[in-house]
């Protein structure tokens, strides 16, 4: 358990505001469920290159909107990345590897 603790706490070596964004699924499930979403529509596909192209698509429109319209990690905080931070909660000094 000691050995793993480096890995089970390098998402402490990110910004604040961040940290909890990494730990979750969610956007990815919301992804998956899109991909399922506009899938079941075609129903049959009629050779693998269209899903590809459908998939393709779909993760392309996602991107797009996590680029522009909302931005789900700031960049700005990045910059805190390699700065030593002491969490008031877990009272460890974090810091990038």
């Amino acid at each position: 358990m000691a050995r793993s603790e480096h890995d089970v706490l390098a998402y402490m070596t990110f910004p604040r505001q961040h940290r909890t964004k990494l730990h979750i699924t969610n956007p990815i499930e919301r992804l998956n469920k899109e991909v399922k979403r506009r899938s079941d529509v075609v129903g049959i596909f009629p050779n693998e290159a269209s899903i590809m192209r459908l998939i393709g698509a779909v993760l392309f429109e996602a991107n797009v909107d996590w680029q522009t319209s909302s931005r789900y990690m700031m960049v700005d905080a990045f910059a805190q990345i390699d700065k030593e931070e002491i969490d008031s909660i877990l009272s460890i000094t974090t810091k990038a590897a």
